[in-house]
């Protein structure tokens, strides 16, 4: 799967400044340049001609991401949408038209007569709301109508997805620390079948990982393990970003890294090519037991306050035990200079309330102790002006950039959004500007209560995460008959362990091993040491049905077992 243009370039900061597939074909010369969120104006001396061809030339299966009337500060209203709905089919005759339509002409005169065979579109970027599922109904619709074989991709973003059967698959996207990646290992394990296909449209770990690290590539490998058991229901996925010049670099994790003249890749590009590789074609039933269990991260710390796009104001601000013992209170009297402010902010104090001024994005201020577990916090808070309403965070580290927190009339005051290290859950929400909120947040190592005014409004729960330090996928290759096995430890210790293969028939005495580990889980790739991680092979003895293997600590691990007597995986 190759997925184009990708992220935020899609809907652009202004509708002005979203990716217009037509201004990127043709003479290079004449492409119009694009300036980005990112920072910069890219020319499309790659454009979307260039980026079909690559996925051809890779082998890869091409997919298009199209502008739903959605930018960052903009929408289209859907009674003016007949520009985007017609881009949208152009792009398509584009890809896969006959030479005699307009655009499949255009296609040729670029260079290739025969189609590119695109069979995935999809329709808008990390949107949400009432006039992006309208706008998606109306694109898909016609879409379906005048390209019936297409699977069409929405959305989910803030906890909702367009409900129409116009679309194949829903795209989920997930950033975040090695941990959260090892303890959602089996997050589609228990997800109800029947209803939508999953994209995984973007996901990497790009934080508490350095510059791409071991314990990056075990987090993402960990979550592998789950999407390949669960492919009845992940049926794509896509590592994101793929390519960055060392010199320009404006995303933390990028998995292909060059300058001028060398490249290397991050372990968990390797981590990658090991799942790329060995990829099966029924998957088997597997389990693990008796291993070690994960500690939960980020279940302790201190609190916040936060703002994005707007200002607002707090008071009366306490911190107590579930007994009610007292571990800060503030009745902003005096400065709050014991606070670590982070962000664009203007903080005031002033007659006991608190305020924030700036119109800033992600603006926030934080106190308390990294030790505290369980506790309860009340304020009282209220939105001023700007997009959205206000942010309580809690179980925060100092120094440690994470995002637990819940977001109190969020994008673009439509939501509640309870974020925790494992996951977020969102609920329709706005509040009033001007008016104060009562807020209670109970907090503790597995469980968050969010009250607004006196009534539980939300809650999130970390009781059903995975524990084990020890994922496993398994598969059978029906076209080399070998079993495919992939085991991940992200323990910080070597284990030694059995592994059974069960419903299996004979299998040879030798199986091959690919095994991706390193001296220490903080090892990284470079450009001056560009294989420091990277996979090796070995021989394994297979005793009857089981093996036993020792793990190395934060390691991935493939075997490729030869079965000599087939078995019916049909059941």
């Amino acid at each position: 799967m190759y997925g184009y243009p990708g992220g935020c370039w899609v809907e652009g900061e202004e509708i002005s400044q979203r990716y217009q597939w037509k201004n990127t074909i043709g003479n290079l010369d004449s492409r119009i340049p694009l300036w980005n969120l990112w920072g910069y104006t890219a020319t499309h001396g790659i454009g979307y001609h260039e980026y079909l061809q690559l996925a051809e030339d890779l082998g890869a299966e091409p997919l298009f991401c199209i502008n739903a009337g959605v930018s960052h500060k903009e929408t289209i209203p859907s009674d003016e949408i007949d520009q985007w709905i017609q881009d949208a089919l152009d792009a398509i005759e584009y890809a896969n038209g006959p030479v005699t339509s307009v655009w499949g002409a255009a296609r040729a005169r670029n260079g290739h007569p025969a189609p590119f065979k695109l069979k995935y579109i999809e329709v808008g970027n990390e949107n949400f709301g009432s006039v992006y599922f309208k706008n998606f109904e109306l694109i898909a619709n016609a879409i379906k109508t005048r390209f019936p074989e297409m699977q069409i991709i929405s959305n989910d973003w803030s906890g909702s997805h367009p409900s129409t059967p116009s679309h194949a698959m829903i795209d989920e996207h997930y950033y975040n620390t090695p941990d959260w990646f090892i303890l959602n290992a089996n997050k589609y394990d228990n997800r109800k079948r029947g209803g939508e296909k999953v994209f995984i449209g973007e996901y990497a770990v790009t934080s508490q990982c350095g510059k791409g690290n071991l314990r990056g590539a075990i987090g993402e490998a960990a979550f592998m393990t789950g999407l390949e058991r669960n492919s009845d229901l992940v049926a794509m996925a896509a590592y994101a970003p793929l390519f960055c010049n060392v010199e320009h670099q404006r995303w933390p994790i990028n998995l292909i890294n060059y300058d001028n003249h060398r490249w290397y890749g991050l372990p968990s590009y390797y981590v990658q090519q090991m799942f790329a590789e060995n990829q099966g074609t029924v998957t088997l039933p597997v389990s693990v037991t008796g291993c070690p269990l994960v500690d939960i991260p980020s279940s302790s710390g201190g609190i916040g306050l936060g703002t994005w796009k707007n200002s607002a104001e707090f008071k009366d601000l306490k911190v107590t035990t579930p007994k009610g013992k007292v571990l800060y209170q503030n009745n902003f009297s005096s400065s709050i200079d014991d606070w670590e402010m982070l962000g664009d902010g203007e903080w005031n104090v002033s007659n006991g309330v608190l305020s924030q001024n700036s119109l800033a994005q992600d603006v926030t201020a934080f106190v308390g102790n990294d030790n505290w577990r369980e506790y309860v916090v009340t304020l009282k808070a209220r939105k001023l002006s700007g997009e959205n309403g206000f942010q309580i965070y809690f179980h925060h580290q100092k120094g440690v950039n994470n995002r637990t927190r819940w977001d109190i009339g969020g994008y673009s005051n439509s939501i509640n959004q309870m974020q925790t290290i494992m996951d977020s859950h969102s609920i329709n929400y706005s509040i009033e500007p001007g008016r104060w909120y009562d807020i209670r947040l109970e907090v503790s190592p597995l469980t968050v209560k969010g009250y607004i005014d006196g009534k539980l409004v939300q809650q999130a729960s970390l009781t059903d995460i995975n524990r084990k330090t020890v994922c496993a996928s398994a598969q059978k290759d029906e076209k080399s008959g070998d079993i495919i096995v992939k085991v991940v430890n992200a323990g910080n210790k070597d284990l030694t362990t059995k592994v059974l293969l069960n419903g299996i028939g004979k299998v040879a005495d030798l199986a091959e091993a690919t095994v991706l580990s390193s001296g220490s889980s903080l090892d990284e790739n470079s450009l001056d040491a560009p294989t420091k991680v990277v996979p090796h092979k070995e021989q394994v003895r297979i005793n009857g049905n089981h093996l036993v293997h020792k793990f190395p600590a934060n390691s991935v691990t493939v075997f490729r077992i030869s079965e000599t007597t087939l078995t019916n995986y049909s059941n």
